[in-house]
């Protein structure tokens, strides 16, 4: 191994120069010298293959490692401090644990190049201001990969900057749960990234589950986030894509700020405290085939300009959607917006048109057939001024008084305020199985 794993050919490729045939076949001598090139170009390619046991330094083996070599530490509790300066695999069999004994950065990360997978990474510090982490990706990692590890009691789990291109995949991340959360870290922090892959990762007790700050072109794919702040909180970061993941039992599901360019599609977000998905300050951005359900507010939507909703389902919360702070310019069509107890909380001084949606409080009617109610549907009428003044008004929100003061306030233009309106609204949902998301979904 450590021949083939050298600098020089091996000795059968050095033998083809020197030796003058007489009468010996040559076959044998080139399949040999054949044979040992090709073993000696794919040791090089791939690096040397290092065990590391219990009683011994991973450290000690990486300082010892050439770009490239692949580390295999063996089942067992490993306290120690890695540094990874150069291109390597570090592979855990059987789940080592590596223990940063409660100080500072458990793994950091200052190569490109380098893969981390199969480990319990435990016990970072709690020192804020440093930044303390499981596993930190310093600036310049670029193309790392993190997965099937699993990342506990850390003050953040990853810390990622200025690394482009990593790949974090298929890993468990718990935060220090009992301490409160303004003290924890986030699951995975990245910051001034670009194309980053997060996918398959489960991640609770932290302060934010992902904390996305100055990063784009990202990918965010069946992830699922519960127990903390914010499930996911991006800041000033454009061009990604959050799909399919599932956020619940948090804070706040998903909050998008300061940004633009973004697809949220296919997600589950329910049971927050809050909000379910929350547009803050976010421009040409697409929202689509979510389901938003049993959160205190569906969605927030403050200050979003020249987006797209369609295909929500939007069951269930409390309010279904608070719209305020200038958000106009948006399409928003064919969702559906069923037994929420508040569908709209909108205050401005003019109407805000959303044609095509299903309103499970409209009470209008259909005389064509053709799945459009033939009067508008509209929010923030005089019913919905009622129950913000008077909240217990909520507990007749079905009685044939209020469903009649609810029309006669749509044709009598006296009566009107301004609010959301749906010239078309649906007469049948566009999710025919809502149903499994009502009530609140546990």
């Amino acid at each position: 191994m450590s021949e083939l794993a050298g600098g020089s050919p091996p000795v059968f490729f050095r033998a083809l120069f020197w030796y003058r045939p007489n009468t010996m076949n040559l076959r044998p001598l080139l399949t040999a010298a054949v044979f040992s090139l090709t073993s000696w170009f794919s040791a090089t390619a791939m690096g040397a293959v290092v065990q590391v046991a219990p009683g011994h330094s991973i450290q000690q083996a990486i300082d010892a490692a050439r770009p490239g070599d692949q580390i295999l530490i063996a089942p067992g509790h490993y306290r120690e401090h890695l540094r990874i300066t150069k291109p390597l695999t570090l592979h855990g069999q059987n789940r080592p644990v590596i223990d940063g004994e409660w100080s500072g950065d458990v793994i950091r990360v200052t190569a490109t190049d380098v893969t981390i997978e199969g480990l319990i990474v435990s016990n970072s510090g709690s020192d804020l201001t440093a930044q303390n982490a499981g596993i930190y990706l310093q600036p310049g990692a670029h193309r790392a990969i993190v997965r099937h590890c699993q990342l506990s009691y850390n003050l953040f789990g990853l810390w990622i900057e200025r690394a482009n291109n990593v790949v974090i995949d298929h890993n468990l991340i718990v935060g220090k749960r009992d301490i409160a959360s303004p003290e924890r870290g986030n699951g995975i922090q990245l910051y001034n990234t670009t194309g980053a892959t997060i996918t398959a990762n489960t991640i609770s007790y932290t302060r934010d589950g992902i904390y996305v700050d100055v990063s784009h072109h990202a990918m965010f794919k069946g992830n699922v986030i519960h127990n903390v702040r914010y499930g996911t909180h991006y800041m000033n970061s454009y061009f990604n894509t959050w799909d399919g993941n599932e956020v619940f039992h948090n804070r706040g599901g998903l909050a998008l700020m300061e940004t633009r360019n973004q697809v949220v599609k296919n997600n589950r977000v329910w049971g927050n405290t809050d909000h379910g998905i929350m547009l803050r300050t976010i421009q040409d951005s697409v929202i689509e085939n979510n389901v938003v359900a049993g959160n205190q507010r569906g969605l927030f939507v403050y200050d979003a300009e020249y987006n797209t909703l369609a295909g929500n389902l939007i069951v269930g919360n409390h309010v279904g959607v608070h719209l305020w702070g200038g958000s106009i310019h948006n399409n928003v069509s064919n969702n559906d917006f069923i037994q929420n107890r508040q569908q709209i909380r909108y205050v401005a001084a003019r109407d805000v048109l959303w044609p095509g949606n299903y309103w499970s409080n409209y009470f209008g009617w259909d005389r064509k057939g053709h799945g459009t109610g033939d009067v508008p549907y509209k929010s923030s009428d005089i019913v919905d001024r009622l129950t913000w003044r008077y909240p217990m008004v909520k507990i007749l929100m079905s009685s044939p008084a209020l469903q009649s003061l609810s029309l006669i306030s749509q044709q009598f233009p006296l009566l009107n305020v301004p609010g959301v309106v749906d010239q078309a609204p649906k007469m049948k949902p566009v999710h025919p199985d809502w149903k499994a998301w009502s009530p609140t979904h546990d």
